[in-house]
């Protein structure tokens, strides 16, 4: 039944994340909210969603460790899983995107996060700190993406902004539904998924932090390893590049951020050891692809897979 539960809570966590997306984004641009500001905040809080109520019950329920597994693990699976099997696909020109600025600011956060656990528990105070890092990362996002406007501006040609779940024909009924159905089903989703996870573990004698790193991280870093797997076979699996490294940064400083407001987020030992590193390691490995001229080809998503599989078992075996 504990497998069922976990797998109930995630199928609700990604219908209900897609639905509060939708409905939020509609009645953001209902109510005027220009396009622009739609995408840099009511969709990207939206798809970290469930990432953020898992994070969150976790705590509430005395079980800390899961919520920082998943945080860690996502950052760790977003790498390797979620740009691993997209070049299996079709090859990710990443050095062509301009996404260092983006990459800079990943880094940033990641030492920032780093940082905070080694003086941790992380309380409300390194919580604010963290937040405090995400307004900046979003008014430095801001501040380019009206420069990049104003200098599309006096192109007829250019295309109009699109945002991701925008429906303009959207009756306000409907865009009702999908809130409620997304402000209902995400902590029902989550509830169901902790309370599985930690059941798994105490059973099979695997301590959450591995529950958490493993079957709690996959599973919230599904959406976007389908919308990454979904992209490639278009033939756009750059898409992939950028989502890694926002939901990268999203997950460390607000994800966490928001977390230890709820309550303290005592960082275990093992993790202090191990898992940050590895998690750090992870984000290295995307320098080159991102400042040198390399491209994730089909070999590197065999290594990134490999690398992932070989750190998975390590977890549980050892």
């Amino acid at each position: 039944m504990d497998l069922v539960w976990v797998a109930g809570g995630l199928v609700l966590l990604v219908l209900a994340g897609d639905a509060l997306v939708r409905g939020a984004v509609n009645l953001a641009l209902r109510l005027g909210i220009p396009a622009l500001v739609v995408g840099l905040t009511v969709v990207a809080f939206g798809t970290s969603a469930p990432e953020l109520l898992v994070s969150v019950q976790a705590v509430l329920k005395d079980q800390a460790d899961i919520a920082l597994g998943n945080v860690v693990g996502s950052n760790i699976a977003n790498v390797l899983l979620v740009l691993g099997v997209p070049a299996l696909i079709a090859t990710i020109h990443s050095a062509d995107l301009g996404l260092g600025r983006s990459y800079v600011t990943m880094l940033a956060a990641t030492a920032l996060f780093i940082a905070v656990s080694l003086f941790g528990p992380i309380t409300v105070w390194h919580g604010l700190i963290l937040l405090a890092g995400l307004a900046l990362m979003l008014l430095d996002n801001y501040r380019s993406s009206m420069a990049h406007r104003a200098a599309l501006a006096g192109n007829p040609g250019a295309e109009a902004e699109e945002v991701e779940g925008a429906d303009p024909t959207m009756p306000g009924w409907k865009i009702a539904v999908f809130l409620v159905a997304g402000l209902i089903g995400l902590p029902l989703g989550a509830d169901l998924l902790v309370d599985g996870a930690s059941n798994i573990a105490r059973s099979m004698g695997i301590s959450e932090v591995v529950i958490g790193l493993t079957l709690v991280a996959v599973g919230t870093s599904l959406p976007e390893l389908a919308t990454s797997v979904i992209a490639a076979f278009k033939r756009q699996a750059e898409v992939a590049m950028g989502n890694v490294i926002g939901s990268n940064v999203f997950n460390l400083l607000g994800i966490i951020g928001v977390t230890s407001l709820v309550g303290p987020l005592p960082v275990p030992e093992v993790m202090l050891n191990r898992d940050l590193w590895v998690m750090a390691l992870a984000a290295l490995v995307l320098l080159p692809f991102i400042f040198g001229r390399f491209s994730l080809t089909r070999g590197v998503g065999v290594a990134f897979l490999l690398a992932y599989a070989g750190y998975t078992a390590a977890l549980v075996l050892l």
